[in-house]
């Protein structure tokens, strides 16, 4: 995407395994920056819903069944992409769609994003801060137990669709797979610090990035 729109525009974008806290790390992060707050595409109710594929219909090249699904069932969630039309491109038209509520976020001002493959579609930005919140499933999964309330075999099937979900998404937006440090400037276990800990560290962090890169 253009990275000339609102180019002093602050950006901070979070990508996070499930059970990682990043619904409730990144709210409170922007907040404390003083950012708007993009949530993510994909929840785990959207990616239980995207379950319902087969391993072939995901794997499939073009992936059009599984884009398109996720488009319609996204386009039930909150600021998320629209349905695609026609016969356009899955890929393209998913990820242009994307891009442009992306675009529109940044022409607003400074903001956090969470999830989306903003790490990539940012990746040229001198003025984005990438943060990757990941930890062990196991650690990650009694976290979502606590934050979501739910059982031990629910947690464990959420985490499963969630980060297969998730990680289908960038991969067949931006052709990489979102658990590479490569792209991210810091990657955190969160599943070892509480929450406020997990917000006071990155917010430290992203204000040293920001001061630097101005």
């Amino acid at each position: 995407m253009t990275e000339a729109q609102n180019p002093t525009a602050r950006v901070v974008t979070v990508s996070a395994t499930y059970g990682s806290g990043g619904s409730v790390i990144a709210p409170r992060l922007a907040a404390a920056l003083g950012m708007a707050f993009e949530d993510r595409v994909i929840s785990p109710p959207t990616a239980a819903a995207l379950e319902s594929l087969t391993d072939e219909e995901r794997e499939s090249t073009p992936p059009s069944r599984w884009l398109s699904a996720l488009a319609r069932v996204a386009a039930m969630v909150p600021a998320s992409p629209m349905p695609m039309e026609g016969d356009a491109d899955p890929v393209q038209d998913l990820r242009r769609r994307n891009e442009e509520q992306i675009g529109a976020a940044l022409a607003a001002g400074d903001v956090l994003f969470l999830g989306r493959g903003a790490a990539l579609a940012l990746a040229k930005r001198p003025k984005a801060f990438h943060v990757r919140l990941d930890g062990p499933a196991d650690r990650r999964i009694a976290r979502a137990m606590a934050i979501e309330h739910t059982s031990l075999d629910e947690a464990t099937a959420r985490c499963s669709a969630t980060d297969r979900a998730r990680d289908h998404f960038v991969r067949r937006l931006y052709n990489a797979d979102p658990s590479s440090a490569q792209y991210y400037h810091l990657v955190l276990d969160t599943t070892v610090l509480t929450t406020d800990g997990v917000v006071e560290v990155l917010t430290t962090a992203a204000e040293l990035f920001f001061a630097r890169s101005t």
